[in-house]
């Protein structure tokens, strides 16, 4: 009697390994691109959202937002500063990038090279301001 179903022999091979079991994504630099833009828009709006509400303090008393101000001249938030200052950086370097892939004619066959041109662009503006606001920091902290 013959079976309608072909046997496991005759299905034809993968031509590629198959996925590992409950991983989603492979990992390349245009997932940890999405994945970092999404994250440093998401910190940017908690900043905006976090500097609105405390601006707001002024008119309801002016003694908090007093407070507030003087909290925010603590030397520990100039670590503050330099995350908020990466975040912003590399979002609107990558929001550049995104916008070239999505209306650039040629953007999707550039995205790589566009991708390793964000994070030099992001590194060159980094370190320097990185020295800075540590060095401003370190004096803050031990005095000089």
């Amino acid at each position: 009697m013959a079976s309608t179903t072909a046997s496991a022999a005759d299905a034809p091979q993968r031509a590629t390994a198959p996925r590992a079991k409950g991983r989603l994504y492979r990992g390349d630099l245009g997932m940890w691109s999405w994945v970092a833009h999404r994250i440093t828009g998401v910190l940017t709006f908690f900043f905006l959202f976090v500097h609105v509400l405390d601006t707001a303090l002024v008119r309801v008393s002016p003694n908090a937002y007093d407070t507030t101000i003087e909290t925010y001249k603590h030397p520990l938030m100039i670590l503050f500063e330099l995350g908020l200052l990466a975040a912003v950086l590399f979002h609107a370097f990558n929001g550049i990038r995104v916008m070239l892939v999505d209306f650039w004619s040629k953007g999707t066959k550039y995205q790589k090279p566009m991708l390793w041109t964000v994070v030099v662009l992001w590194l060159v503006l980094m370190i320097p301001a990185a020295i800075s606001l540590l060095s401003r920091a370190v004096n803050e902290f031990f005095g000089g």
